[in-house]
């Protein structure tokens, strides 16, 4: 018992955040962490991507009802759009990742996600089960629920096109396959080491009204959220609109809405609901047969003083006393876990594990300073050890009231470390649909959890406790202040192209730079640089020194060789060291820095393409990374900026403009810069402009002549084209276009195609999803004055990063219409 007590406390304090140390909650907090206690319940919500999630439901269920909440997404919304940099697929998906968690933290809710990679816009649930394998996600979300036991289940989407999106429909039916899986041990039983079978009591369909998408009766069961809680100051509506505004990178910014509103309900499986979500099950602690516990916590949270927590101590540890003789061993291990936590803050301690740098290498001996406090002596605080990883400090101090304790430690990292990346991102999928999952008790979380604490054993009157304080980095920030990150495990050097994309010559030689950081002293190092079109090394290196924390830049030349005429392949450059790879770090205000290791190579492109066009002006749109691949190409390119826009006869410098995804929605500037662009077009320049949504655009007049934009999209890649006008320019010159070059593509065709246009404006193509009519909108050519404009909505930032040279051909072909 004591061995299973000492597990819990210490994976509570630990698991929520990775660098998150122990601190002293606000009167509210522990106030609702008592009531919390009070209920034996868990509600699971289950959506597809990160913002499908209800979250006034989830602010609702935590902060009114305090109901344990927990959102389970699909996916990790790596298919989607990045308003903030330049991050794609899975990188994307951290970041959307992090935005769930920072989301969570705002409105008290937990997080889950199976292994499902969002693979972009999907029209049926057929389609997306085309990519996803239904029994694996289905196996995932029964792990889920096994793992957190809800008593209701609630789905944001229904299963059919009323979702709006395949993907949508998808999650439905995945929860309600998992719903009636459960509970049958002879389903998934692999889990059953782990888990119990769980058999949730219904699962609900959260209806909803969309736009002009309505799935409301009345006849459904009707709640009422939104009310106004004291220990938020704001309803929870205003605090779902906050915690909904944190998906920045999808621009997903949410009014904070006062008043209560009603959310609606159907039935899709297990007993109906006619009063409460929560009718016929017992959520009080008569459920495990002990009413005594409830009753106590019912006068603990009546007494509660907001100025005094701590004088809830005595009263919270007598109750956890009887929580640990509760015979239900799930119930038990839970409301453990939130005692301990509930006490602790009442106690007003903190403890925090800090050192000044961000990073360590395995092996690497690093000082740390152990900070503790308690806000009152009152609470009778007695430190009793600290346990630093690979030695104990036994002591017997008592923290005085509102006194800071400083102990300063040097921690070796253990030599078996693993580096710092998410668990999904470790290592391949089975496909492009699937990331890994491992097959333990990580699966579904969030995050990696951190195995590097240390262990603080301390006495609450004379009871014991355990929490684990994580290794972590501290510093001051002059805009921020204090900023507190995981420490971050890396290995002794990274490599990696300065450009993932090379351009060969016509001689079939490559040339690039590699560059080497060091994280460690490597002394006789060896590099080499390999192809997977030729055997044996292209390049080697060896000899040479690395020093810790230098960057070493390392010129790389191919020569011309047979084997590599004409094909294009791979270049892998390997450093001997252990776990070489590319590092990527990513950093945005609102997350913490993230990283992540991928392997590092490079494509080598055999140029097919011709382009006429030679200096190129970029107005820079959301997360677009084509600037840096058409300079690969050979093309000078400027990035614009507002100085360039002095005057129409500066811009005629360029042989083209190109306007970047979404730069009439991300640059609120293209309300001035457009009437220029659209002159410098009509005074013989070549506009190029690719798309744009509908939402929060700068501005209406996107092109020389009328057109609307709309969100219909082809979103199967390797839908059928047809060329509408076969003999144009676009498509013949300086490079002929064939069905060919639009073999190949990846996520998708093109999407939020203009709907309407002015007759002056040519179609090049026709495309459809199948089942659909045909769409001419993906491309519109107008001749406006002396020039050219071009408006696409083809995914060429998806295209030409993945080295799809039918994509780039065709691009050429646009920017050169006017040379």
């Amino acid at each position: 018992m004591n061995r299973f007590r000492s597990f819990v406390t210490l994976f509570l304090f630990s698991a929520a955040a990775n660098a998150q140390q122990l601190r002293p909650a606000s009167s509210a907090t522990i106030y609702h962490e008592i009531a919390q206690l009070r209920n034996l319940t868990n509600v699971l919500y289950v959506a597809a991507h990160p913002d499908d999630e209800n979250t006034r439901l989830l602010a609702y269920l935590v902060n009114d009802r305090h109901m344990r909440t927990a959102y389970l997404s699909l996916t990790r919304g790596d298919g989607g759009q990045n308003l903030l940099g330049s991050e794609q697929g899975a990188a994307l998906g951290l970041i959307r990742t992090h935005e769930l968690i920072e989301a969570r933290k705002l409105d008290g809710a937990e997080q889950f996600f199976t292994r499902a990679v969002d693979f972009g816009f999907s029209k049926t649930h057929e389609e997306t089960f085309r990519h996803w394998r239904q029994d694996v996600l289905t196996g995932d979300a029964v792990q889920v629920i096994r793992r957190f036991r809800p008593d209701v289940v609630i789905c944001r989407f229904p299963p059919d096109t009323m979702a709006g999106h395949g993907q949508h429909a998808a999650s439905a039916i995945i929860a309600e396959l998992a719903y009636k899986a459960a509970g049958d041990k002879s389903k998934y039983p692999e889990q059953l080491r782990y888990y119990g079978a769980w058999q949730p009591k219904r699962l609900l369909f959260n209806s909803f009204k969309f736009g002009t998408r309505s799935t409301i009766s009345e006849d459904q069961f009707k709640l009422q959220v939104g009310q106004y809680v004291p220990a938020l100051g704001m309803g929870v509506g205003e605090l779902a609109g906050q915690s909904r505004s944190i998906h920045k990178s999808q621009g997903a910014g949410t009014p904070s809405v006062p008043g209560v509103q009603t959310e609606y309900f159907k039935l899709v499986a297990g007993d109906a609901c006619t009063t409460s979500l929560f009718d016929g099950i017992d959520i009080t602690w008569g459920r495990v047969g002990r009413a005594d516990i409830g009753d106590d916590l019912a006068r603990i949270e009546q007494q509660f003083s907001f100025q005094r927590p701590e004088a809830s101590i005595p009263a919270l540890l007598a109750v956890r006393k009887k929580i640990t003789q509760v015979k239900d061993e799930y119930w038990r291990g839970q409301k453990l876990q939130e005692i301990d936590k509930a006490i602790l803050h009442c106690a007003g301690v903190m403890a925090e594990l800090t050192t000044r740098q961000p990073q360590a290498v395995r092996g690497e001996t690093v000082p740390f300073a152990m900070r503790m406090i308690a806000r009152t002596a009152a609470s009778n605080i007695v430190v009793t050890g600290i346990q630093w990883g690979g030695s104990d400090s036994t002591m017997s101090l008592r923290l005085a009231g509102d006194t800071l304790y400083t102990f300063d430690h040097s921690i070796t990292i253990p030599a078996n470390a693993p580096v710092t990346q998410p668990y999904w991102m470790e290592r391949a999928g089975t496909d492009d649909a699937h990331y890994y999952m491992p097959a333990d008790t990580v699966a579904g979380l969030p995050e990696t959890p951190n195995r590097l604490y240390a262990t603080v054993k301390l006495q609450v009157s004379g009871e014991e406790f355990s929490i684990q304080v994580p290794l972590s980095y501290k510093k001051l920030d002059p805009v921020k202040g204090d900023v507190v990150e995981q420490l971050r495990i890396v290995p002794d050097g990274t490599v990696a192209f300065s450009n993932e994309l090379l351009i060969a010559a016509p001689d079939g030689s490559a040339t690039g730079a590699i560059r080497v950081h060091a994280y460690n002293d490597i002394k006789s190092a060896y590099l080499s640089v390999v192809s997977d079109a030729v055997p044996g090394a292209l390049m080697e290196l060896q000899g040479f020194s690395l020093r810790k924390g230098a960057d070493t830049l390392i010129p790389v030349r191919i020569a011309a060789r047979k084997e590599l005429a004409g094909k294009d392949h791979h270049l892998v450059p390997m450093l001997a060291t252990p776990n070489s790879a590319t590092l990527h770090l990513v950093q945005y205000d609102h997350l913490p820095a993230l990283q992540y290791f991928s392997n590092p190579v490079a494509t080598v492109l055999q140029p097919s393409w011709k382009c006429t066009a030679k200096k190129i002006g970029y107005v820079e749109g959301a997360g677009d990374n084509i600037p840096t691949i058409l300079r690969q190409a050979g093309l000078e390119v400027e990035i614009l900026k507002e100085s360039d826009f002095a005057s129409v006869q500066g811009l005629m410098k360029y042989d083209a403009i190109i306007t970047g995804i979404r730069a009439a929605n991300a640059e609120k500037r293209m309300a001035q810069w457009q009437p220029m662009l659209l002159q410098y077009a009509e005074n013989g320049g070549t506009l190029v402009m690719q798309y744009n949504t509908l939402q929060d655009l700068a501005t209406s007049k996107l092109g020389p002549y009328p057109f609307s934009l709309s969100s219909k999209r082809v979103t199967e890649e390797d839908a059928a084209v047809t060329f509408t006008a076969a003999d144009h320019r676009l498509l013949t010159y300086p490079n002929k276009i064939t069905t060919e070059d639009m073999n190949g593509w990846v996520q998708e065709r093109g999407l939020y195609f203009p709907a309407e246009w002015d007759g002056r404006y040519t179609t090049i193509f026709s495309m459809n999803d199948q089942g659909e009519q045909p769409l001419a909108g993906s491309t519109l050519y107008a001749k406006t004055g002396k020039g050219h404009y071009v408006y696409t909505s083809l995914s060429f930032s998806r295209q030409l990063p993945a080295g799809k040279k039918g994509a780039t051909k065709l691009l050429m072909n646009m920017i050169s219409v006017g040379k």
